[in-house]
């Protein structure tokens, strides 16, 4: 029988007091006067038909059949159902079918989504970030609230207004079937705070949040969806473990509550009645003690933690009358519709409690903007659900998560790369190759395969040092994860044999089978096998980045919650988007129309490039092929004849080493430094003005025409053989070689050539074949092993060479040109410049090849003050020096050895670099540049010489210029 209008009247009055007159509602709008207005004028016009349906959200797949579709529509009209939970599909179908029933509801829906690491977790085409045990990892809870607010941009971009998140269950049990990478981890505190932290960021964004799975489903070993999972802890146990996430979220204004299916005997004390249906743990406990007035969901009401226990229909009332406000994928909306419309008919439920549910939902439509519906705007959709700063946040949340959790001896990060020969090994079920990749970028890395244990040991005996990466399925949380016998076998033979490094490329868990950890030097936890996850683990590995991350659960008593060893950076390069040091990508993707030119005008074959900002890499392209005929593409590992960028990647470095250890001076003459000189003309040039090109030198002196007959205009056999014999060694090309005392030749004719008759800037190539023999002279050694021996082996520039094409497979070097006057033939793997070729390939001002990459860490270093790799170089006092322009007052650019910006209209750079920025250009087609100022490294390597040397387009439109000046125009710091 019902209860008197009034009664129910006085209750309606009494809850609408206590639910939503308090500033510490979570459902209370800034402008609550306007909120509340609008709430009544809904409410008071609302059928009781239209007042049950705002209890039900149903489930949508947007991408399910017509039929499926239908009867959500014929739900809407006909039953005013109050929300949608949107689940698998794909964007463009969801906003569709979103403004479609929006349109059809007479009150607009709430829409929900579970998007717990993005909408990627229910939607094809979207962005994902990394799942919550991996962020339980991260010490910096500002980013856990970016990635809050993230998650929160795209839901609300997609029509979403509540995303059934976070995830506050304290995983203390491994076996959890259901929860694991889902949890922030198994102590407390730390899931609280990743939890209101990941709130918050939601709150910004304006969704609205729900914590799950109340009342805690993390000690679990069934899955909820299958069947009723016991929680068999006392209460006091549960208030102080598994309660205590929620009831910091509570403080913290979370907007829902998602209610679980568990037995918990602790809190209830009918066996039969999951939490969900208990009065005890949704009413009492949680709306009355632990005084939480905002939204309750139940969980789904299909899964059989829950569906099991009552037919559909009685189940909804059951949950309704037990505390809940919105019932969750009901099994049968019409039947449950009926149900509780017969109980409020017959009393069982008041209009107190019909309001105190309803109310609260039109609070949270209001909340939500639903007040102001808008359609979803599908214009660009995809794209702006996958942005570059989405990117660049799921970057800085992996590298602040990864976690050393051994590191015996320091072994990581890897430093002394001289001395290493390091193998990598790959284990697991996934691809391993970006992590190969990515280590390959900081030294020579062999990966070693073998399909036996005795055959890979053998091999492994070659080296000092084995990487070895487990990498297991990212497609899910729920991916299994554990080694198998033979693959912890092979790691604990292998760790008994070799230096050991382990990076884990799966959820902490796996290390619990791995008895033979005491063996492996150092452990990596990565938590996840993204590529990112690969890229940052490799980073880590070599010091690029610094580890930050601590275990978020516990593996075995040696390896507890909280275990992490901090590293530092020893300043090598890293990888990442523009946006994580203040540019633009979007503004640095007009560069590729600069490429795109380059290439379809034939200025190029192909080039590549690499931009690295505050010792970061954040543009690389790699374009175009080797030749004009299309056989061979460019890429990262391609090869490139420097050309003039010789003099400051192997000369300079050198020259400046010496200068630092007092053996060279700024004004030491050259008649003193070479006594080949005294008595020339050219004794008493200083060190510091040949460096500088002011020192009236010769610009250039084409030491290979005496080699040509004059008569037959090809190669005098006075100088020349097919075939290497007697004092014919010297290789220039494929079946050409020269005297070996022309090198002696050259520099007799630099020592008897004229000087200009007047002082003024004029670059020269001499002050470097000189300095070339002066530095062979001092160490009595080659220049290209002395450059390799104090400088590139320890940098980890292992492409970086003179003589390539005996360390390179011919297919990664590019050719320069085909000459047609000297050696008739395709120039490849031997240097493009005559002078360089006669003296060997090794020039000190040409001679080099490499790849963009280890061009950007030479750069770099000196960027770093002469730092690299944890290792100084030279001080930054020496790279002053030679970094300046002494003579600008006399329109003399150059620094001592190194180029710098034009001091007029034309000059190597585009104008806008600063002033103590430095570099050079090469005359192939290459340029390296750095500014301190800006902290700005650009690398641009191209063989615009071929096939015909004469082709000067490139330079002729200015396009490393250019791309300079859209570099600079990025910077948005």
């Amino acid at each position: 029988m019902r209860k008197p209008q009034f009664y129910s009247v006085f209750l309606f009055l009494f809850f609408a007091h206590t639910c939503f007159s308090q500033s510490t509602n979570p459902l209370i709008a800034e402008n609550f006067k306007e909120q509340k207005i609008w709430v009544d004028s809904i409410y008071e016009n609302m059928t009781l038909q239209e007042k049950v349906g705002q209890l039900f959200m149903v489930d949508v797949f947007s991408n399910q059949t017509g039929k499926n579709i239908e009867k959500v529509r014929d739900l809407i009209k006909d039953y005013h159902i109050g929300g949608i939970i949107f689940s698998k599909g794909g964007p463009q179908r969801q906003a569709k079918l979103n403004n479609e029933f929006q349109a059809l509801s007479k009150m607009p829906l709430l829409i929900g989504m579970d998007a717990e690491w993005g909408l990627a977790m229910r939607l094809d085409s979207t962005f994902a970030l990394p799942w919550n045990m991996t962020l339980g990892a991260v010490q910096d809870l500002k980013l856990i609230e970016e990635a809050g607010a993230a998650i929160s941009r795209n839901s609300k971009r997609l029509g979403v207004h509540i995303n059934f998140a976070p995830v506050v269950d304290i995983n203390t049990n491994p076996l959890n079937p259901i929860i694991g990478n889902r949890s922030f981890g198994e102590e407390k505190i730390n899931v609280a705070l990743k939890s209101v932290s990941f709130m918050r960021g939601m709150h910004k964004e304006g969704i609205l949040s729900s914590a799950k799975h109340f009342p805690g489903h993390g000690d679990t070993k069934k899955d909820s969806h299958k069947t009723l999972p016991t929680i068999s802890f006392s209460k006091s146990r549960l208030d102080s473990i598994e309660l205590y996430p929620f009831k910091k979220l509570i403080e913290e204004g979370v907007s829902s509550i998602m209610v679980a299916h568990l037995n918990v005997p602790g809190l209830e004390t009918q066996e039969t009645i999951p939490s969900s249906l208990s009065k005890a743990i949704v009413n009492d406990l949680l709306k009355k003690e632990l005084k939480f007035n905002g939204l309750i969901f139940t969980d789904a009401l299909n899964m059989k933690g829950a569906s099991n226990y009552k037919n559909p229909g009685e189940i909804d009332l059951a949950a309704f009358m037990a505390g809940n406000d919105i019932l969750l994928i009901s099994e049968d909306v019409p039947k449950a519709v009926d149900k509780v419309m017969e109980a409020y008919n017959d009393g069982t439920i008041s209009e107190a409690r019909m309001a105190h549910s309803v109310r609260k939902i039109l609070f949270a439509k209001y909340k939500a903007g639903l007040n102001n519906y808008k359609p979803v705007d599908t214009t660009n959709l995809v794209s702006e659900l996958n942005t570059v700063e989405d990117l660049a946040l799921y970057d800085k949340l992996i590298e602040n998560a990864i976690t050393i959790i051994k590191n015996d001896v320091g072994n990581l990060p890897i430093k002394e790369l001289d001395t290493k020969k390091i193998a990598y090994v790959s284990l697991g079920d996934d691809d391993g190759a970006p992590f190969y990749h990515h280590l390959s970028k900081y030294g020579q890395i062999d990966r070693v395969r073998a399909t036996r244990l005795d055959e890979l040991l053998e091999k492994l005996k070659n080296y000092n040092q084995v990487i070895i990466g487990y990498h297991k399925s990212n497609a899910s949380p729920w991916a299994r994860y554990a080694f198998s016998a033979e693959e912890l076998n092979w790691i604990h033979e292998i760790a008994r044999n070799n230096t050991t490094i382990l990076d884990v490329f799966a959820r902490p868990y796996a290390l619990m089978d791995l008895n033979s950890s005491s063996n492996i030097e150092g452990i990596l936890m990565s938590y996840q096998n993204s590529e990112a996850a690969q890229r940052k683990s490799a980073e880590i590995i070599f010091g690029a980045l610094g580890a930050k991350g601590r275990l978020p659960v516990s593996i075995s008593e040696a390896f507890p919650a909280g275990t992490g060893y901090y590293t530092k950076s020893v300043n090598r390069l890293s990888y990442g988007y523009p946006e994580a040091v203040g540019m633009n990508s979007y503004k640095l993707q007009k560069i590729d129309s600069l490429i795109n030119l380059a290439i379809s005008e034939e200025m190029t074959p192909g080039l590549q490039l690499i931009v690295a900002r505050k010792g970061k890499v954040i543009f690389e392209r790699n374009a175009g092929y080797h030749t004009y005929e299309k056989t061979i593409k460019v890429t990262d590992s391609s090869v490139y004849d420097l050309a003039s960028l010789t003099k400051i990647l192997a000369s300079l470095p050198l020259i400046m080493e010496l200068e630092e250890k007092g053996e060279l001076k700024f004004n030491s003459k050259l008649g003193d430094l070479m006594p080949f000189f005294k008595g020339s003309n050219k004794a008493n040039i200083k060190l510091q003005d040949m460096l500088m090109h002011y020192a009236k030198l010769k610009p250039w002196i084409p030491f290979y025409i005496s080699t040509i007959d004059k008569d037959t205009k090809g190669r005098s056999v006075k100088y020349y053989r097919d075939e290497p014999m007697d004092i014919y060694n010297t290789k220039i090309a494929d079946k050409m070689f020269i005297r070996d005392d022309l090198r002696d030749s050259i520099m007799g004719v630099i020592r008897d050539s004229k000087l200009e008759p007047k002082l003024v800037y004029k670059y020269s190539d001499l002050p470097f074949y000189i300095m070339k023999y002066f530095i062979e002279d001092h160490y009595n050694s080659s220049l290209s092993y002395l450059v390799k021996e104090h400088f590139y082996d320890a940098l980890g520039a292992n492409t970086i060479t003179y003589l390539p094409l005996a360390t390179i497979n011919e297919n990664r070097i590019v050719p320069t040109e085909y000459d047609k006057l000297w050696r008739k033939q395709e120039v490849l793997g031997y240097v493009h410049d005559q002078g360089a070729a006669m003296q060997g390939g090794i020039g000190g001002h040409a001679g080099l090849f490499s790849n963009a990459t280890d061009v950007a860490k030479i750069m770099q270093m000196y960027l770093n003050g002469g730092n690299y790799g944890g290792k100084q170089y030279f001080e930054q006092e020496t790279l002053d020096k030679f970094n300046t322009c002494y003579y600008c007052k006399e329109d003399v650019r150059r620094g001592v050895g190194f180029d710098k910006p034009q001091l007029g209209k034309a000059g190597p750079t585009c104008g806008c670099v600063s002033l103590s920025s430095f570099g050079h250009t090469g005359f192939t087609g290459t340029l390296a540049w750095a500014d301190p100022d800006k902290e700005i490294v650009y690398v641009f390597l191209s063989n615009r010489t071929y096939p015909d040397v004469n082709n000067r387009k490139l330079i002729r439109e200015d396009i490393r210029e250019k791309i300079q000046q859209i570099i600079y125009e990025s910077i948005e710091d």
